[in-house]
């Protein structure tokens, strides 16, 4: 058996899908939601996975400092991140991949999850990024 717990974070980001087949291809923002699965075959002395707020600490850190109010484009659109960057002073986030929900997920849940949730016991079991409201991608 294994116990999970769900953390969700918000954030605002602009991007693009720079080779879309309709206006996606167009840079536009969103008002991201994700949410963050944490499992364990045990519960702390507390009764918990984690703490919600240690999520919130470690990994709404990362999305504050990286994706949040910030411009996610793939390595291949570097023109575009480049005149943002020289007209705004704003970091450009890059992704090897088109900054689709379902890469945004991936990247998350493969690259920076491991990374930054180092605990044996403590396992991100799944993530889940809602572009939309009515439109989201997860990866477990």
């Amino acid at each position: 058996m294994i116990i999970t717990c769900t953390r969700r974070l918000e954030f605002d980001a602009a991007h693009r899908i720079k080779h879309h087949e309709s206006k996606c291809k167009m840079l536009h923002g969103h008002r991201y939601i994700v949410e963050a699965v944490f499992g364990a075959k045990n519960l702390d002395l507390n009764g918990r996975i984690i703490d919600f707020g240690e999520v919130k600490k470690i990994l709404g850190s990362w999305i504050d400092e990286n994706w949040d109010h910030n411009t996610i484009l793939c390595e291949d659109d570097k023109i575009l991140g480049d005149s943002i960057s020289s007209q705004t002073n704003q970091k450009i986030f890059y992704l090897k991949t088109p900054p689709t929900a379902e890469n945004m997920a991936l990247f998350l849940f493969t690259e920076i999850c491991p990374k930054l949730f180092l605990k044996k016991d403590i396992k991100c079991v799944e993530i889940k990024i809602y572009e939309t409201p009515n439109c989201y991608a997860n990866v477990k």
